[in-house]
């Protein structure tokens, strides 16, 4: 049943991700049809608004092919499934909870500059445009997983910078603000945590790190993130799927 106490986009973000597992627990094949709004919406309730974006994102994704007058069909590509799939958006809370962790976030540094030039580039910052950035290291059993660096926009956070609770999802607090992100461009590597960072945090255990860089956009597209996330190589690692 659908949580619609949720925004309108978060509501058919977590239909559209129902709906697939509901594909893959009843079998459906590639080249089948999948259930009618009508049959989704008596499975899972919520409005037949809601139901059709879901949809549509489906369709978007590769995951479903329409046929007017027909009806939905399943792809190949919706029939190929791999775990926790490097190309799903979601915050870091949530992809780690998938793998058995509950994250405590710790807070190491925050505060207001000038973003080096190819920041400032990335999220299309004029020169007189500042950042906030923060630091944070994200712990499960006072074990040290995950070290991140976000570059906010200034211009998106009313208030000032005491005054915002930095220790929960970065998501959530940008959608206090009106400007929560729905999807970015990201890129991957293999990389050790910086020989400064390692000193002044007491991270000289933590190993190689799968970095993922990435910016982040609203709807509308407008850059307001980028972030720099160090996932710890010995306890993550990630799948994708190419279409």
């Amino acid at each position: 049943m659908l949580n619609n106490g949720r925004a309108g986009k978060t509501v058919a973000l977590q239909l559209r991700d129902q709906i697939l597992a509901l594909l893959t627990q009843t079998g459906v094949r590639p080249g089948e049809k999948i259930p009618t709004e009508a049959e989704l919406k008596e499975t899972f309730g919520g409005s037949r608004p809601t139901i059709r974006e879901a949809l549509k994102l489906l369709e978007q994704d590769g995951v479903i092919r329409v046929e007017h007058g027909r009806g939905r069909y399943l792809t190949a590509a919706g029939s190929l499934h791999v775990d926790r799939p490097i190309t799903k958006f979601e915050s870091i809370t949530h992809m780690a909870g998938h793998y058995g962790y509950v994250l405590e976030n710790k807070v190491l540094s925050i505060h207001e500059e000038r973003p080096q030039r190819d920041i400032a580039r990335l999220m299309e910052l004029t020169p007189d445009e500042t950042v906030i950035r923060l630091e944070r290291l994200r712990l499960h059993a006072r074990e040290p997983l995950v070290y991140c660096i976000d570059f906010i926009r200034r211009d998106v956070v009313s208030d000032r910078i005491f005054e915002v609770d930095w220790s929960g999802s970065l998501l959530d607090v940008l959608e206090g603000y009106g400007a929560r992100p729905r999807m970015s461009s990201a890129k991957v590597r293999a990389q050790m945590l910086p020989d400064e960072i390692v000193l002044r945090h007491d991270l000289r255990d933590f190993g190689p790190a799968l970095v993922i860089e990435e910016t982040t956009f609203t709807d509308a597209g407008v850059p307001v993130n980028h972030a720099m996330d160090f996932h710890r190589g010995s306890h993550f690692a990630f799948s994708l799927l190419r279409k």
